[in-house]
């Protein structure tokens, strides 16, 4: 019959597909060139300041001298990190950064998701607004700030909280932030203070995007407000939760140098001596370059191998995964 005839293959259909990709791509730069010119500040962002400076880990692979520069410092090949596995501060820093990397896990990396879940369930505008400012506020405060209220709270001397506990309650008088008993707790404490509040901005924009229907659904079934959380709220964020657990991943032996560095003294160091500030130490006030970047270095690989692993668990867990 004339009416199931495939019309004629036209001239466009019958070009190379590596061809009609290159003109698809070109079709949308031309209509998009906008967005993409806005695009290139970024790009040129991360070229310059993240792609061009790793030339520099090479270095760690080296004697590095300032006055010989990259190609005159001698090779010696993995010497600084068999110093670094074999010497005495690999155990401790590994240590410490593994127990800061957990407790943020447990404690921190929740805290954005339930205080979201929390605030999706508010039904006054106005005050699920006023919550979401105060608690979004911390955020643009410096660690520097956050180390100084965090002395005039806790200091031994004019510490609000450890007068209340010394007079008050009559306990023990403790300078908590120089006892490494406190350190990570008082870290803990103000990753949860500054942080969860920026991060519920992430989930909150994922649960405005459930669709209302299932929730309508669900009561029909007669599902109560625990079974819609359970059945509707969970799932849909899920995928949200699952990016943001793999980008966590990644920062798994990124403990943040300012906040611990701010927070460091003779007393804690013990259990304040991370790879960041260990990094900083070695390479800034002793002039271990080369030293210094095979710890860097270390850590990013790490970092990267964690993102991958991470990935791929979620994927072989039924999830979309990050990549």
């Amino acid at each position: 019959m004339a009416t199931d005839l495939a019309p004629p293959p036209t001239k466009a259909a019958t070009k190379p597909g590596r061809r009609r990709e290159r003109l698809t791509f070109r079709t949308a730069v031309l209509r998009y060139r906008w967005l993409y010119l806005m695009l290139l500040p970024g790009l040129a962002y991360f070229i310059v300041f993240k792609y061009l400076p790793m030339y520099g880990v090479t270095i760690a692979f080296q004697d590095f001298l300032p006055f010989l520069g990259y190609s005159g410092s001698p090779w010696v090949g993995f010497k600084h990190f068999e110093e670094l596995f074999n010497g005495p501060d690999f155990g401790r820093l590994m240590f410490n950064t593994l127990m800061l990397a957990l407790l943020t896990a447990v404690f921190v990396f929740p805290a954005p998701i339930i205080v979201a879940l929390m605030l999706n369930e508010l039904r006054h505008s106005v005050l699920k607004r006023s919550i979401q400012s105060l608690v979004y506020i911390p955020h643009f405060l410096s660690w520097t700030i956050v180390a100084s209220l965090t002395y005039l709270l806790f200091s031994v001397d004019f510490g609000v909280i450890a007068t209340f506990f010394h007079e008050m309650l009559g306990g023990k008088k403790i300078d908590y932030v120089a006892q490494p008993d406190w350190f990570r707790p008082i870290i803990v404490f103000q990753l949860l203070w500054k942080q969860t509040g920026w991060g519920t901005i992430i989930y909150l924009a994922a649960l405005a995007g459930v669709n209302t229907d299932l929730y309508e659904a669900a009561r029909m079934d007669g599902a109560g407000r625990f079974r819609q959380f359970w059945h509707v709220t969970l799932p849909a964020i899920r995928p949200t939760i699952v990016v943001m657990a793999v980008l966590t991943s990644g920062h798994l032996l990124d403990t943040g140098f300012e906040q611990i560095w701010l927070m460091t003294g003779a007393l804690n160091r013990s259990a304040a001596d991370v790879f960041d500030t260990f990094v900083y130490y070695m390479g800034i006030t002793q002039g271990a370059f080369s030293y210094s970047t095979a710890v860097g270095l270390f850590k990013g690989l790490v970092g990267v191998l964690l993102i991958f692993g991470s990935n791929w668990l979620a994927k072989r867990l039924g999830q979309r995964g990050l990549f």
